[in-house]
């Protein structure tokens, strides 16, 4: 987070009305919507935690499982607009607004946007003794394979779905996708050879890259993720301007008051200043990340429209 957002966060806490001073008052709930201790909500639970200590409120964190995060989603839409039902959302918020037919909100229209708390890019990853020995010679197979070099994901219209379509586009490369249900299963297919690579978060292939099993060759967001800086990027390798990086952030229904969402806002850049949370979101192969609520929307409307425009260059079926 860059040191601009913290002051500014620490000149709109002061500068607050009187009367939302007295905000919270009791619990604020956040609901995201997948499963109990993982990622959504481990990041949801580790930057609350501090929250709740300076707003001096608790926060209870609920999982709201379903329809690649949408039913909570659809909660949050709904719920008074009080800074009292908050939503942690991530980066599949935007795809279901590009893969959903029909959804019971509007992606951006019906919330207030309070701040981006983590980014973290995905991992092209290739079996340990594959002949694809980096992530230009992934490519030259693939236009060489008559219909495409197969990739594992952790299913049909999740973001590592579209990551594969932008990258086939971009690079001129034709890719076969085969689906797999999650990540886990994607990744046992890759270790069998069941797939020649896959494209997976860090978190659910570092201790198989750490063991030796599998290989990184390639990580897609704009620079080297830390957790291995000597894998170059997608962009570093043949197709400039390449960037797709999952996050988290925290929204709030449309119509909360301004003053609410900027006691939020300021209260979660703090939380991401503190070590012991910028360490836990690292571990988990993310990088903390705060934006005033402007930053965001832009943000959240800009993948929104990126997503749009894959899924029909894709001919992927809406849902």
């Amino acid at each position: 987070m860059q040191r601009r957002h913290f002051i500014a966060a620490g000149a709109a806490l002061a500068a607050l009305p009187a009367w939302s001073q007295g905000y919270p008052e009791r619990a604020i709930k956040i609901y995201q919507g997948f499963a109990p201790g993982g990622n959504a909500d481990t990041i949801a639970r580790v930057v609350s935690t501090e929250m709740a200590k300076t707003l001096g409120q608790s926060f209870v964190v609920e999982a709201q499982t379903g329809a690649g995060g949408t039913i909570a989603s659809a909660t949050v839409a709904r719920a008074k607009p009080d800074g009292y039902t908050l939503l942690l959302a991530t980066g599949g918020h935007a795809v279901a607004g590009a893969l959903y037919n029909s959804l019971p909100y509007k992606t951006v229209a019906d919330f207030e946007m309070v701040s981006t708390i983590t980014y973290f890019p995905f991992l092209v990853v290739t079996g340990a003794d594959s002949k694809y020995r980096s992530f230009t010679d992934l490519l030259a197979a693939a236009r060489a394979t008559p219909g495409g070099l197969a990739y594992g994901t952790a299913g049909i219209g999740s973001t590592h779905h579209l990551a594969g379509e932008l990258l086939a586009k971009m690079a001129k490369a034709p890719l076969l996708h085969v689906p797999y249900r999650g990540d886990a299963a994607a990744l046992t297919a890759l270790l069998a050879g069941d797939v020649p690579f896959i494209i997976a978060p860090p978190t659910a292939v570092m201790a198989n890259i750490k063991a030796g099993k599998i290989r990184a060759i390639a990580a897609t967001g704009p620079q080297r993720w830390p957790g291995l800086p000597d894998v170059p990027t997608v962009a570093e390798q043949g197709v400039p301007g390449y960037d797709v990086r999952s996050w988290a952030g925290l929204l709030a229904p449309a119509g909360t008051p301004r003053a609410v969402v900027e006691r939020l806002n300021a209260e979660t850049l703090k939380a991401l200043q503190l070590p012991a949370v910028k360490s836990r979101l690292e571990d988990m192969g993310g990088e903390a990340r705060g934006s005033t609520p402007e930053e965001m929307k832009a943000m959240v409307t800009s993948e929104l429209q990126k997503w749009t425009q894959v899924v029909a260059d894709a001919n992927i079926p809406k849902q």
